[in-house]
């Protein structure tokens, strides 16, 4: 007989806030539930709170507080979620009052991060994570344990569970720091490789279910795991392209942002978001089917603004363009060659991509006259092979003469080649 798995029932609480407007509350409460399913619990029933000035015991109100108790009982509920941070004093207070345990939305994220880790570098920083979290909420579980006393014999120095566990932890964190230190040393070592090299480095970011997985997978043939749920990626991984018209490029997918993203995330995860501190290019994918994209492109700007990072180039690609009306994506790209309309799905647009992609990293396309010396030959067959060659003749003297139409940064190295010699310049230096 196959036992099936029992959910932890739960009742999430989402916080509302009377600075945001009623769509971006709603929008807030769905995202919050999808973190919710997506951390495997059952969700019996959602209270909403509102908040202008958070209590200093609860957070919430005591009228709320003693509804959230109620619910707690009459669905027999083990768990409440809190859409918001609490400070480990309102966890620890909320819990002895409503006698379940109490998660607040950082822990829920590093809860459904701890399932999705799958490499060793990505377990690492999660426990980091967890364990810089978890030191400031100790007290909740070791007050029982207290050993520093009075009375005869218990008298004098010694040191309370609560202290061996921060100590414990301390030293826990202190080893995950250096282990992650080697394996950041070990990236920095891969990505000088790459610079030395010819390879430019894509790196896909934006907010988490966005699509950024498949457009990786269909980008490098790759078979990442991709889901419709929050956080289905979260190690960061690298590839090559084979495809003829994104020649020497390595494409990194990236783990999805989310608003209000906790800041021991962000350093935990520096060795991952190192990633997009060395990429030539970054490529900013947006659901633009979902009704609240403005929103979610401004919150994955401001986490990028906090790593600096608001100066690289960047494309911006809105995916998902097959759940809209639109009829002719590459016309929209046209309008606009740092935005980007495709579909991952039904490939539509991909066209645009690859040129926005070239001209971003390369330069304009330039259309320019070449001669070759006849010692050339590999140098006429390779530019044939690129597909960069529009027309060809001999000239007077018997020099290869080639019509090529390339990118403006491939024309300059073309011209540092020894042999070679620009024809047609009027019409190139108008291009460049």
């Amino acid at each position: 007989m196959i036992r099936e798995e029992v959910l932890p029932k739960s009742v999430i609480v989402h916080i509302d806030r009377f600075s945001l407007n009623r769509d971006l509350q709603l929008e807030a409460l769905e995202e919050f539930k999808e973190l919710c399913l997506s951390s495997g619990t059952e969700v019996c029933t959602e209270v909403t709170a509102k908040v202008d000035r958070p209590s200093p015991n609860y957070f919430i109100k005591q009228g709320k507080v003693d509804e959230i108790k109620q619910l707690v009982k009459s669905f027999k509920t083990s768990l409440v979620i809190f859409n918001t941070d609490l400070s480990p004093s309102q966890e620890r207070n909320l819990e002895k009052y409503l006698g379940a345990r109490v998660l607040d939305r950082t822990s829920l994220i590093l809860d459904i991060f701890a399932t999705r880790a799958s490499s060793h570098i990505g377990k690492l920083q999660v426990e980091l994570a967890q364990l810089t979290h978890l030191s400031t909420r100790l007290v909740r579980g070791w007050s029982h344990l207290e050993r520093q006393k009075g009375g005869i014999g218990l008298r004098g120095p010694g040191e309370t569970q609560l202290e061996t566990d921060r100590r414990l932890i301390g030293h826990r964190i202190k080893n995950l720091k250096k282990r992650l230190d080697k394996a950041h040393n070990q990236k920095e070592v891969n990505r000088y490789a790459r610079k030395k090299g010819k390879d430019r480095v894509v790196a896909l970011v934006g907010y988490t279910n966005a699509g950024k997985t498949t457009l990786f997978n269909y980008l490098t043939q790759n078979n990442l795991y991709a889901a419709d749920k929050p956080f289905a990626t979260l190690d960061s991984v690298t590839r090559k392209t084979d495809m003829p018209k994104l020649r020497d490029i390595l494409f990194s997918d990236t783990v999805g942002f989310i608003s209000n993203l906790p800041t021991q995330l962000v350093e935990s995860f520096k060795a991952t978001l190192d990633d997009l501190g060395s990429a030539d290019l970054l490529l900013h994918v947006v659901d633009i089917s979902d009704k609240d994209h403005r929103f979610k492109v401004q919150e994955v700007n401001k986490i990028l603004k906090e790593l600096g990072l608001l100066d690289k180039p960047l494309i911006r690609v809105n995916n998902k363009c097959d759940k809209l009306d639109l009829s002719d994506l590459d016309m929209l790209s046209s309008q606009n060659q740092d935005q980007i309309w495709i579909s991952s799905q039904t490939f539509d647009g991909f066209e645009s991509l690859f040129e926005a992609i070239n001209t971003k990293l390369n330069g304009k396309l330039t259309k320019s006259w070449i001669s070759l010396n006849s010692d050339l030959g590999w140098l006429r067959a390779k530019l044939y092979s690129s597909g960069r060659v529009r027309e060809e003749r001999i000239s007077d003297q018997g020099l290869i003469e080639l019509n090529l139409e390339t990118y403006q940064n491939d024309l300059i190295k073309l011209l540092n080649t020894k042999g070679v010699t620009l024809i047609d310049t009027n019409q190139t230096q108008e291009a460049i």
